[in-house]
């Protein structure tokens, strides 16, 4: 009789541990979906910010200046631009200010660089920061900072303040960003659910680069300069609340149980990353050149009025969001061919350069401008999981310093774009840089069939599995070994389970390290 009280004692601590284990994944599958949109939120406020002073900031700037700029810092809602024809600003104005002319000029162009050079200068201390300390904290960190910039741009009352603004929400960005993808390739660890997640985060960072200059027109005209940056603030604010509510960055004790990522100075010497770097700041450049020069150029070579310049980027949404669900939809049918969508991504982008200069009208420039951004959503979409794959397959599955790294691509191109492109046009011509850019990226893509055998690696015995062998410490680790036995599993019925729980707790490490050749698998 106490050996049968026994095995049934046991019986019901075994499934009563498998209840609120499977309980507990329910409700980790619905935070990470939670954590998902708080990520996207956050890539949105930064893209959103980083444009919506392309119509607020040439007025501003030559208002301070005295130049008879429309809107000072307290402008009236739908104030005039002074100086000329006193008509009313355009609503939806260029990607970047037209060139006004001296000093000006420069001041508009070092404004709009000083986000990412600060970004690139932060990124390698903010990814060596969240591999150790995770992912929550600095994203909260960087919201806070965003959040700060935001209110910084609405009261900013010299260049010097709008600087500082740009710069801090530089800051903000390296952590953010940086910590908001990894965040994603982190909880969205199987495929193709992780292609699918990092293919929404894309699809917002376009769209709040693309809406936020009519956004900011809007706002700006009928309601003044402050609105705009309001707006984005408490935006901001919220999603920093909801982070909050979704995950507190200060009571997390499944950060204690995490392996100690790679160093990034490792991480950039793998050929395999190096190649992908590379091809994400080559995609890239085309868009940060085209965009402070393509308004001058439209305007002098086909006379293109200012709501034809302004609406030049907005149809090339559609095209990126389509270039995003057509690569997650052949990734999870195909995935041994990542490399070969990135490759045509970067062949459809250098075509399309090579054809903006042969554009004689409106209709005509927007259909290359469209193909670099499928090309680009094509490029980012297959490679940016591949990063997370060869960090888990190569390294320690820690996403900060590889993402950092990714963010550093992306910061070369844009750092460059607002200061150089300009004199490249003014020294060699608008169709000598396409063209160079054409032929980089075309050059470029065979590079990528150095990733075609990426897919057959197979993980080592890396320190995660390590510790997952000595036994779950912590929840985190525990729901991590469930989902590697298979997502969608059903838990066996308490019927079914062995006598002793310990065996069976056992018997369940023992299935992780047999299973850790196809848990990394694009399958």
């Amino acid at each position: 009789l106490p050996r049968l009280c026994s095995k049934t004692r046991g019986r019901w601590a075994v499934g009563e541990r498998r209840r609120r284990l499977g309980t507990a994944m329910g409700e980790a599958r619905r935070q990470r979906r939670l954590l998902l949109l708080v990520v996207c939120v956050a890539l949105l406020l930064d893209n959103m910010l980083y444009m919506v002073i392309v119509p607020i900031v040439p007025d501003y700037i030559a208002a301070m200046r005295g130049g008879g700029g429309a809107a000072g810092p307290a402008a009236p809602a739908g104030a005039n631009e002074s100086g000329g024809g006193g008509g009313n600003r355009s609503l939806l104005p260029a990607r970047y200010p037209p060139a006004t002319g001296g000093n000006e000029d420069v001041q508009i162009g070092v404004l709009f660089a000083s986000k990412a050079m600060l970004q690139l200068l932060v990124n390698p201390l903010s990814g060596t920061l969240i591999d150790r300390v995770g992912y929550e904290l600095p994203l909260l960190a960087g919201l806070a900072v965003m959040f700060l910039s935001t209110l910084t741009f609405a009261f900013a009352a010299n260049y010097a303040t709008l600087f500082a603004a740009r710069s801090l929400q530089g800051l903000g960005s390296a952590f953010a960003d940086t910590a908001g993808i990894a965040l994603i390739a982190d909880r969205y660890s199987e495929e193709p659910a992780r292609s699918r997640a990092l293919g929404t985060a894309l699809a917002c960072i376009s769209f709040g680069s693309l809406a936020a200059p009519p956004f900011g027109g809007v706002l700006y005209q009928f309601a003044g300069k402050r609105v705009p940056f309001l707006v984005l603030a408490a935006v901001c604010l919220l999603d920093g609340l909801l982070l909050l509510a979704v995950e507190p960055p200060c009571g997390a004790g499944a950060r204690a149980n995490m392996p100690v990522g790679t160093p990034i100075h490792r991480l950039m010497v793998d050929p395999y990353i190096a190649v992908v770097a590379g091809a994400l700041t080559t995609c890239n450049i085309p868009l940060a050149f085209l965009e402070p020069t393509i308004a001058n150029w439209m305007k002098e070579s086909m006379g293109a009025s200012e709501w034809e310049v302004g609406l030049t980027w907005l149809p090339a949404f559609f095209p990126h969001v389509l270039g995003v669900y057509v690569t997650v939809r052949l990734a999870a049918a195909y995935p041994h061919l990542q490399w070969f969508y990135g490759a045509l991504g970067m062949a459809i982008i250098g075509a399309s350069s090579c054809l903006v200069p042969a554009c004689r009208n409106f209709g005509q420039v927007i259909v290359p401008l469209c193909g670099i951004c499928f090309g680009i959503a094509l490029v980012d979409t297959a490679l940016l999981p591949t990063l997370a794959f060869l960090v888990d397959v190569r390294h320690v599955s820690v996403y900060g310093s590889v993402y950092a790294i990714a963010d550093i691509s992306y910061s070369v191109a844009y750092a460059l774009g607002p200061i150089v492109a300009g004199q490249i046009v003014h020294t060699m011509g608008f169709a000598q840089l396409n063209l160079g850019m054409g032929l980089a990226n075309v050059l470029y893509a065979p590079v990528l069939l150095f990733l075609k055998n990426v897919c057959q690696m197979k993980p080592s015995h890396s320190e995660r599995n390590i510790l997952l062998e000595e036994g779950p410490k912590g929840l985190y680790d525990t729901i991590k070994m469930e989902e590697r036995k298979g997502v969608g599993k059903s838990l066996r019925p308490v019927g079914e389970t062995e006598e002793n729980g310990t065996d069976s707790y056992h018997r369940d490490l023992a299935g992780v390290s047999e299973e850790d050749s196809s848990d990394y698998e694009y399958s």
